[in-house]
């Protein structure tokens, strides 16, 4: 049962929503999204056609993608069926094959992906569903193995588990990694979760996910992994990874917006999780009895959940201008490859490694990272950096300490040489 049936036996869809009022009338074409390579074809790199032009060099895309021109395209026609423009009447939102689609960028089956507002709160989902914190019969609440290239908005959530009685082990960095051999020794038999992120905001490291996965499983933990710097950048397989949930926004690597991001979780770890949501586009059955004409019942209505992650997670309605955004910008991705992708960024990032320490600057990223970032420790960054950058119209994410450049696939060397100009000897 679809989320339509749901509503219709609700009686909360209207006949002109199921039957749109301008059948039969005339219809404009969708506005044509900019082309992008096929499956198979070598992808155009730079791509600064799909892109708004400008005098800015934007090398911030870890933090906020720029929307392309062909998911602006996409948008306008969604916003056009809302305005219930006649000539949209063909529009129908792709609620389930942008689900399939982000399915398929990460090698995942449909089902066991749901919707969800933002990274944050899918990781604090799982969590909730775990019952952590909580009491257990020994006095623990729990035991939980994390690591401090994690998020840093994940830092105080785990933090907060800390101040509710959950054990947290943190594992820190070793030049810039984090060792497998450090979390060998951190997960125990009594560990409920490994939370991390697949790749590192801070500095691009990744982690062997299968191993990691490996490690946990072997001593009954589930592991949780943010994928928010990895979708759409780097190679992503969560079935073969093992991970039992992962996580991730579009607004970054998704080239989507705020608001709309994925959860996945494994029918066998859902199955570990208390039911915490009751959201109703997660039910597969809703027959009421209190509205004129329903048939007589117990309760006031019967339903039931979906056996699915959707069943499991979702809540309410999604933010369906980032839905129909994400029909171009994942077409965009899997069409020009994420293989593509990545060594287009690599290309980028490769030069940076090499030079900025010729500057004299202190590199955070692993030499062997191959994700699309790179990140430098310089103590007063912001200060000494900002001006310099405003300056040559370039925009990157700088903090209190450090600075970090994510170029994507309208970046060139150009923009490589007007940063290493603008920054300058440390």
């Amino acid at each position: 049962m679809t989320r339509r049936d749901v509503m219709l036996a609700a009686g909360t869809l209207t006949m002109a929503e199921v039957v749109p009022a301008a059948v039969g009338a005339q219809t404009a074409a969708t506005p044509a999204p900019i082309s992008a390579p096929k499956p198979g074809l070598p992808a155009r790199f730079p791509d600064k056609a799909s892109f708004l032009p400008g005098e800015l060099v934007y090398l911030d895309s870890g933090s906020q993608h720029p929307i392309s021109l062909g998911a602006k395209a996409a948008v306008d026609t969604y916003l056009s069926k809302r305005m219930l423009d006649p000539a949209a009447a063909h529009y129908d939102l792709p609620d389930d094959g942008v689900r399939e689609k982000f399915a398929k960028l990460v090698n995942a089956d449909a089902d066991d992906i749901a919707y969800v507002q933002s990274t944050t709160a899918a990781e604090q989902m799982v969590l909730r569903g775990l019952g952590l914190p909580h009491s257990s019969l020994n006095g623990s609440g729990g035991h939980i193995v994390t690591d401090t290239l994690h998020f840093f908005g994940s830092l105080p959530l785990y933090e907060e588990m800390q101040r509710h009685g959950v054990e947290v082990t943190w594992v820190e960095p070793k030049d810039g990694r984090i060792l497998l051999s450090d979390l060998k020794k951190a997960i125990r038999k009594d560990t409920r979760l490994v939370s991390l992120s697949l790749v590192s905001t801070i500095n691009g490291f990744e982690h062997d996910l299968r191993a990691v996965c490996d490690l946990a499983h072997a001593n009954g933990a589930l592991v949780y992994a943010d994928i928010i710097h990895a979708a759409g950048c780097v190679p992503v397989d969560l079935k073969g990874s093992g991970v039992d949930f992962a996580a991730c926004a579009s607004y970054k690597w998704l080239m989507g917006d705020f608001g709309l991001g994925f959860i996945y979780g494994t029918k066998a770890a859902r199955g570990q999780l208390t039911r915490t949501e009751y959201g109703y586009y997660g039910m597969s059955a809703f027959k009421p009895h209190v509205y004129p004409f329903d048939p007589p019942g117990e309760m006031i209505a019967d339903y039931a959940y979906a056996g699915t992650a959707e069943g499991t997670f979702a809540h309410g309605t999604h933010a369906h201008t980032v839905i129909a955004q994400l029909d171009h910008s994942l077409d965009y991705i899997l069409g020009v490859g994420v293989a593509a992708i990545q060594a287009h960024a690599q290309d980028l990032i490769g030069r940076l490694k090499r030079e900025l320490p010729k500057l004299g600057y202190t590199l955070m990223t692993p030499p062997e990272a191959t994700t699309p970032l790179v990140t430098c420790a310089y103590e007063n960054a912001r200060e000494k950096l900002g001006p310099k950058l405003a300056a040559a119209k370039i925009k990157m994410t700088v903090s209190g300490n450090r600075f970090r450049v994510t170029p994507s696939v309208f970046n060139d060397h150009t923009d490589i040489d007007r940063l290493l100009a603008a920054v300058g000897h440390a």
